[in-house]
């Protein structure tokens, strides 16, 4: 039976992102949509095939399929699919038909090009790509919640000043929040100490309630900074509880304002390079969560933050080479220092262990041996205190394996590629990751050179490496749209590194060796793979979209957990996000997995 207007109004409301939509706009948006109901097994559209707009669940189940054929996702209602094909001239990267009795919403194509440009909020959210351009600390347009102080200290009413001052003495704060049944009734500050019980000889037992200021304006934790300068300025005050929903959850000082604008990745680098210590070091490092909140808060694309962040863990690495080269003495040989992992593609994020290795001169003796063996150590240890744990893996310099001569470096990739066993895979897998940090750089060229044209030529080895990477896969069910993990203490959440971003880090590997491409990062990789012709453009622009919004939701996810005080991890429960925001995390993944299947087939070069 068709949907009314009336029927299919209302529906919409219930939707995102078109419950944004003012009334009169929703209403004129509402008759464009097409009705089309579809029985079991009934195809909606063909891979490859153009597309006629974006489709809408209103309910039923709709199959989403891969180019092998495989199921990869069921869609349910509220569930939003095609908008991938529509930003990529209209051509449907995977397949799909009804498993059910289902009804969709069709929003011509023409429609939603014109709701798009019309409606920012829709834009947002069917096109989550970030500019490329890098911001800053920018306070003015950063949300309150990413700088403001959360679970604020609180007293009762009754609490006499005296007990507010000791209070405050002792947290080494500005101000007090009064809470009454949960609520706040007022603030007090060190300046209403001061001027309102010391210049007034108030006794010490005054309750704080008759100093305090009550009601005190206050911000919602979505305001921006400048509603909170705008605010200090026009009220002359110094401090603005943050409240949502009745209830008090932050507060903004003018010191959180000027820490802040303080906190860059610059001012990091110079601080670190001028530390004389690893503990220097770890006064510094420690605030990097706070910067990668910032970063996240000001709008930059996932690359730029996880960038920033690595150049940080860079300059540490050089400052402890510096330090141990004053402790130990110049080197008797040239040595390079290499950083692998996600340091090494400078993809580093709030979970960093550390990955490196030593290159030496093939002029290195036995002798020798002995100062780079504490040169490791101590630049190994000194990572560590600075927050960068050593590797479960023990992949470091101060395992002998490695840190070697050239010469044995040579034969280590040699050996793998000749010999590509499950060992050589990881390995091999792990090294294809190598960047120079520190010393002597020309160790490293000719290596990286001789081993991509060799490990490029010998298709066993690359058709092996494939076959490795694609043991990551993305974690797509079919009944409840996510393959979560099953026990543990993660129980119900998806790995968003591991079947998140390393699937999209293995195919940018395996494109690297095909294609003998230099570049470590992922996205490098993968827009040399394009440039090269291993991969063709809409696979490498569709590859590139699903990374960006898997690593955004990675990165989104570790600063929610650092503002609320939690050590940041990469897992994320589902039911942390919108049924829509679920729903473009599923597209994303489907394109991964579409990828890796036509890899799995010797497809890698149409991609």
């Amino acid at each position: 039976m068709p949907l009314t207007e009336l029927e299919l109004n209302r529906f919409l409301t219930s939707v995102h992102p078109y419950d944004s939509l003012e009334a009169d706009t929703l209403s004129e948006l509402t008759p464009k949509f097409q009705m089309i109901s579809a029985a079991p097994g009934d195809t909606i559209y063909e891979l490859g095939e153009r597309l006629d707009g974006l489709y809408l669940v209103h309910h039923g189940e709709v199959e989403v399929s891969d180019e092998a054929g495989l199921p990869v996702s069921i869609l349910g209602p509220r569930n939003s699919f095609g908008e991938r094909g529509l930003t990529r001239d209209g051509i449907a990267a995977t397949s799909a038909k009804a498993s059910a009795d289902t009804v969709l919403l069709m929003l011509p194509k023409p429609d939603f090009d014109a709701l798009m440009a019309a409606e920012p909020a829709v834009a947002r959210f069917f096109d989550r790509r970030r500019t490329d351009a890098p911001r800053g600390n920018d306070l003015a347009t950063s949300r309150v919640e990413s700088f403001m102080a959360a679970s604020p200290v609180t007293c009762a009413p009754d609490v006499t000043v005296q007990e507010a001052a000791a209070l405050m003495r002792d947290k080494h704060i500005s101000s007090l929040c009064i809470t009454a049944d949960d609520a706040l009734a007022g603030i007090v500050t060190t300046r209403d100490l001061s001027g309102k019980v010391l210049a007034q000889a108030l006794p010490v037992d005054t309750p704080a309630a008759m100093v305090m200021t009550p009601a005190p304006l206050t911000l919602a934790p979505s305001a921006i900074g400048s509603d909170v300068l705008h605010a200090m300025m026009e009220h002359r005050i110094g401090h603005i509880p943050i409240v949502e929903a009745g209830k008090l959850v932050g507060i903004v000082t003018q010191t959180d304002l000027t820490r802040f604008q303080a906190v860059s990745s610059a001012e990091l680098v110079s601080r670190i390079a001028g530390a004389s210590s690893p503990e220097e070091m770890a006064q510094v490092t420690a605030e990097i969560p706070r910067l990668l909140v910032q970063l996240v808060a000001s709008g930059n694309r996932h690359e730029v933050v996880t960038r920033l962040i690595t150049d940080i863990s860079d300059t540490v690495t050089r400052r402890l080479l510096a330090l141990a080269e004053t402790q130990f003495g110049q080197p008797p040989v040239p040595y390079l220092w290499l950083a692998c992992g996600s340091q090494g593609r400078q993809e580093q994020t709030g979970v960093s262990d550390q990955d490196n290795c030593l290159f030496l001169s093939d002029d290195a003796t036995e002798g020798d041996m002995e100062y780079f063996r504490n040169l490791a150590r101590y630049v190994s240890d000194g990572l560590h205190i600075c927050g960068y744990v050593y590797c479960p893996g023990d992949m470091m310099a101060t395992n002998p394996r490695w840190c070697q001569p050239l010469r044995v470096w040579r034969d280590y990739f040699r050996g793998w590629i000749a010999k590509p066993d499950p060992e050589a895979q990881m390995l091999a897998s792990v090294m294809f990751d190598l960047r120079p940090i520190g010393g002597d750089r020309t160790l490293f060229d000719s290596v990286q050179e001789e081993t991509l044209k060799a490990a490029s030529a010998n298709s066993i080895f690359v058709a092996h490496m494939a076959s490795n990477a694609l043991k990551h896969t993305p974690p797509l069910g079919l009944l409840r749209g996510f393959a979560t993990i099953r026990s543990g203490e993660h129980r119900n959440t998806l790995d968003l590194k591991h079947n998140g971003v390393v699937p999209v880090v293995d195919l940018g590997r395996i494109y690297a060796l095909q294609g003998r491409l230099a570049p470590v990062n992922t996205r490098a990789r993968v827009e040399a793979a394009e440039a090269a012709g291993v991969l063709s453009p809409s696979g490498a622009r569709d590859l590139l979209d699903a990374y960006d919004l898997i690593a955004e939701t990675r990165l989104d996810h570790q600063a929610r957990q650092i503002k609320t005080g939690a050590r940041p991890d990469n897992f994320l429960a589902p039911s942390a996000l919108s049924d829509f925001e679920r729903s473009h995390l599923r597209d994303a993944f489907v394109v991964v997995k579409s990828l890796q299947s036509a890899m799995g087939h010797g497809r890698g070069m149409l991609g």
